[in-house]
């Protein structure tokens, strides 16, 4: 029987006798596999490096064919040594060769073993090497090897990064990366452009103990750290402005809960019980998060791991005694900050007055993190994978939130163009700042209705600060997404009337919830749709849960008592689809004036028009509701079956071709038949060009963010209508690809403010 003979701490004693050996590196790894085969009582052990290029390379073994070291080398992905790397999972195998990934290497000698129990080498949730046993007879490893080897994996990773093996540390070319610059683009999480120097956020903590000498005792230093993050994160949260606001509450909340979440603290307790000190354990459990949070194909509930990430972070710094993150040193007055991820309890202990940006490596746009940084107007990129390699603190950065670029030590022409840029769009905004109370009238006479998108509380004070006319869309699956649990009642009724408290008599549409394609919700389980664009979503969704729908509705007529209340349900293929949403309203009013509830002063019930089949129906449809709005995103979208999310596709077909200006030519036209009012709600009303094509067709309202209000404002102010239509209605009529180039030009000639 195959079992472990030495304890971690005579083991780790042992290591580090050998690492204090004068030898190379190469010696000492080759006495490594030696000690950890003696303490396992196995025939093999191998250490696996991973080289540039994502290659594991054989570096040290005890058992294979010493000629294989450094010639065996594999793909991450590739045999049972790739599958662990890339999964970040251990193995253990009885019969390691009939295994669908096993791969035969010749040179090794390998064939006369097993089994095999091979665990990730781990670095702040990196992989960084593997560690293998292996033996000839058939057998699983027992539970106990696996922890001994999991507890030698975490000692070697800490050597290595220790700098203690610089020569098996990974390959770093001659580093004209960190002096040339460098221009990279990458996904937009918060708009705004940002000029500063470079502020590593470094939350990861140094552990140099990793063995217990006393569990008791360790399982007290863990368990008083604990107390004393969740009275951190009591502290921050209550006494935040965000907090008092209740602009993201519901982002803020999540981290208590972690804080409280008794799995979360019971793995750090076994972890503690299996020998390991009290901040080794916490490590040892964010290494497996983080390995999970990899795997994991729902991005919702992988960046819900990145909050859990910033607790271990928190409870290291408790346990260690180090130095919290950047935002407790001395910032400059332009901080960037760089990060591998980051909680957004994190970014709210900076001094917002000195951060001008955020950079994160692996956030995206539905991470809490970059939720609080759009509401903090902190402009921010993210999945910059990578970045953190390519700069140094202090280094000089631009970030452009808008187009989602980066650059690293630019020059000073592109620093002054930048400067320029920004001083630029700080005189735009003020003159549109100017044009915040005129309306918005071509030289024509036709009035054109502006409206902001929101999604957030937060997002309400845009409403007033850009003169717009209302919220032409409230995306209420946001506070769905943001939550761990479905929103009882109680808590929409609370949210909307806040919204409609917080607009204060502008008009406020409620679209109902449009979950589905990339909007998930961690709590609702949904089934894998192989296009799930055009899958069980949004109303789809909706309608065969009724429950559901019917308890939003019941809190949009309860928070709307006496008030004015415009609710519109997305995605409506067919007509008898809103007659089913429609039956449902109807429902509610009857369920809330039988209970003696006050109704809605007035009630409108409208539709997205995103889905094309439904322009063939608007004579049928349109007698049936009181507005409609037009989703360009997805109806552009399923125009041309092109996926917006495709960036192989991107700029493949213009909204502003003939196909596209039509189509909503034609919904406007049946919308003034019927007397009944048509907006638009999509992206394109937020950009000045697009929107003066909009107005060309006769589209006269709008909805935007926040931000597009002013320019397309100034667009209006400056166009005539009625030319702009005789200019474009022969361009409908013929084949080009896109009117783009022609709007402009005619923008230029008529000095219409582009």
């Amino acid at each position: 029987m195959v079992s472990a003979t030495l304890g971690p701490r005579v083991l780790l004693r042992r290591l580090r006798e050998v690492m204090a050996e004068p030898e190379t590196a190469q010696v000492k790894l080759d006495k490594i596999v030696m000690i950890i085969a003696a303490n396992m009582v196995a025939e093999v052990c191998s250490i696996y490096v991973m080289r540039p290029g994502n290659v594991l390379e054989l570096y040290a073994s005890e058992g294979l064919k010493p000629e294989s070291v450094h010639k065996s080398k594999l793909k991450t992905g590739e045999g049972l040594v790739g599958v662990i790397a890339e999964q970040a999972i251990g193995l253990n195998l009885s019969d390691a060769q009939n295994h669908p990934s096993f791969k035969y290497l010749p040179e090794t000698g390998e064939e006369i073993y097993q089994s095999f129990l091979g665990v990730p080498v781990m670095r702040g949730g990196a992989v960084i090497g593997v560690l293998v046993v292996q033996n000839r007879t058939k057998r699983n490893y027992s539970e106990e090897e696996e922890e001994a080897l999991q507890t030698t994996a975490m000692v070697l990773a800490e050597v290595i990064a220790s700098g203690e093996l610089q020569e098996v540390a990974r390959e770093v070319a001659i580093d004209v990366a960190h002096m040339r610059s460098h221009n990279l683009r990458f996904e937009t999480l918060a708009e705004g452009i940002a000029l500063g120097q470079v502020v590593l956020h470094e939350p990861r903590v140094e552990i140099h103990n990793l063995i217990a000498e006393s569990i008791p005792h360790e399982l007290k230093r863990l368990d008083t750290a604990i107390q004393q993050l969740r009275e951190q994160v009591d502290e921050l949260l209550d006494g935040s402005d965000a907090m008092r606001a209740t602009d993201y509450s519901d982002v803020l909340e999540t981290i208590r809960m972690f804080a409280h979440d008794k799995g979360w603290v019971n793995r750090l307790r076994d972890a503690v019980q299996t020998g390991l000190t009290a901040e080794a354990a916490v490590e040892r459990v964010q290494n497996d998060n983080r390995a999970r949070m990899m795997r994991m194909q729902d991005e919702y509930l992988r960046e819900r791991m990145h909050d859990l990430d910033d607790l271990s972070n928190r409870l290291l710094r408790i346990l260690t005694g180090a130095v919290a993150t950047a935002s407790r040193t001395d910032l400059p007055q332009n901080a960037i900050i760089v990060a591998r991820n980051m909680g957004p309890a994190e970014l709210l202990d900076y001094d917002r007055s000195k951060i001008r940006g955020v950079i994160l490596e692996e956030g995206g746009k539905t991470s809490h993190v970059a939720i609080v940084a759009r509401a903090l107007g902190i402009p921010g990129i993210g999945l910059a994978e990578g970045l953190i390699d390519l700069v140094d603190p202090g280094d000089n950065i631009i970030v452009d939130g808008g187009t989602g670029e980066v650059f690293v030590r630019p020059s000073q022409e592109l620093e002054r163009a930048y400067g320029e840029k920004v001083r630029f769009y700080a005189r735009k905004q003020a003159r549109y700042a100017a044009l915040r109370d005129l309306p918005a009238i071509t030289k024509d006479n036709f009035p054109v209705e502006l409206n902001i998108n929101a999604g957030l509380i937060v997002d309400l004070p845009h409403l007033h600060d850009s003169g717009a006319a209302g919220v032409g869309l409230y995306r209420t699956e946001l506070q769905f997404m943001m939550a761990q649990r479905f929103p009882r009642l109680s808590s929409q009724v609370r949210h909307y009337k806040q919204i409609l408290e917080q607009a204060q008599g502008k008009p406020v549409v409620f679209r109902t919830l449009d979950i589905g394609a990339d909007k998930t919700l961690p709590y609702l389980r949904q089934p894998r749709e192989e296009n799930p664009a055009l899958g069980w979503r949004s109303i789809r969704m909706a309608l065969d849960r009724p429950a559901l729908l019917r308890l939003q509705l019941r809190a949009m007529l309860m928070a709307g008592a006496g008030q004015s209340v415009k609710i519109m349900f997305p995605m409506i293929a067919d007509v008898d689809e809103y007659l089913q949403a429609k039956a449902a309203v109807d429902k509610e009013i009857d369920y809330l004036r039988k209970r003696g509830h006050d109704l809605p002063k007035t009630l409108k019930i409208g539709v997205m028009i995103e889905i094309p089949s439904l322009i063939w129906q608007l004579d049928h449809l349109l007698p049936l509701v009181d507005f409609a709005s037009i989703g360009s995103n997805d109806l552009v979208q399923f125009l041309f079956a092109s996926d917006r999310g495709n960036p192989k596709l991107a700029g493949r077909y213009d909204p502003l071709s003939p196909a596209a200006l039509s189509a909503m030519r034609l919904i406007v036209e049946k919308g003034r038949q019927h007397g009944k009012k048509v907006t638009l709600c999509g992206e394109l009303g937020g950009r000045p060009l697009e929107a003066m094509g909009l107005v060309g067709i006769g589209l006269s309202s709008m909805s935007m963010v926040p931000s597009g209000v002013g320019p397309v404002k100034a667009m209006i102010r400056s166009l005539d209508q009625q030319k702009l239509w005789a200019f474009m209605e022969p361009l409908l009529k013929s084949p080009l690809h896109s009117l783009r180039g022609d709007l402009l030009e005619f923008a230029n000639r008529h000095g219409v403010v582009i």
